[in-house]
């Protein structure tokens, strides 16, 4: 598996840092790539090499992106004023941004592996268009008390705390990072968000992972995922935090492989 240095890529008149991931040489297995989506503080850095190690042991390609004013993407100017995301900005992140991007680099039907927001974004765009597969770890369907109360932790960790120096090497715009993410979620037209009507009309195999010490929402997010979507696969995870991936890295590879396998039985 080979790995390309993060580059831009102009989508709607924004330049997006994407890295790509090399699939199978043999011109007869050309799998649908793994589309990584990352969480509301994350970047195509942050997943470091998880994405590589999967993508190996699935034999896929694949591709990670960092959404604008995260990584190395494009600033977003007045992030706090004028250009302060609204309670739909995962909607068109999964609906405008990310369509656009498959577009362009001719994905058809790829395999969606988002976390946490990118989790929802994943599920937004599952939802409207067509995909092999759609995995989450730690989404969000709904707004829980616990995740309002953990993201105002998070809030004093970066204005008091250690957390804008851990964010720094991850991001060229760190503030934009941070601040579109926690106002949003910290907003009161935020409390009311809810997607789980649209996560009833996805059609593709789900497997929706959480872990059970996760302190940004509780298994009923994924649980509702399951009534909305009876085909849903459930892997709730003990001694496990909000990043599945890191906390039970194996574990999780292991279950994404085997939820595949069953695609092609």
């Amino acid at each position: 598996m080979k790995i390309t240095s993060p580059s831009r890529w102009r989508v709607h008149g924004v330049d997006l840092e994407i890295e790509t991931i090399s699939g199978p040489d043999h011109p007869d297995s050309r799998p649908s790539p793994v589309v990584f989506l990352h969480e509301g503080l994350g970047s195509v850095s942050m997943w470091r090499d998880w994405p590589r190690q999967l993508c190996q042991k699935l034999g896929r390609p694949g591709l990670v992106y960092s959404r604008q004013g995260y990584g190395q993407s494009a600033d977003r100017a007045d992030v706090r004023g004028a250009q302060r995301l609204q309670p739909d900005y995962m909607h068109k992140e999964a609906l405008q941004v990310l369509p656009e991007l498959l577009r362009q680099l001719n994905i058809k039907r790829p395999v969606l592996l988002g976390h946490s927001d990118g989790g929802t974004i994943a599920l937004l765009h599952a939802s409207q268009h067509p995909v092999e597969a759609c995995i989450v770890m730690a989404p969000h369907v709904m707004v829980e008390d616990i995740s309002i109360q953990a993201i105002e932790a998070a809030r004093e960790a970066y204005l008091h705390g250690p957390l804008r120096k851990r964010l720094e090497p991850y991001h060229t715009h760190v503030d934009t990072a941070f601040w579109q993410w926690n106002d949003i979620w910290l907003s009161p037209a935020f409390r009311s968000y809810d997607v789980r009507r649209e996560v009833g009309r996805i059609q593709a195999p789900l497997l929706a992972i959480q872990g059970e010490d996760d302190p940004y929402g509780t298994l009923t997010q994924i649980e509702d995922i399951a009534r909305a979507a009876p085909q849903t696969q459930l892997l709730k995870l003990p001694a496990c935090g909000h990043s599945p991936h890191r906390d039970q890295s194996a574990v999780v590879m292991q279950a994404i492989g085997t939820f595949l396998a069953t695609l092609k039985a």
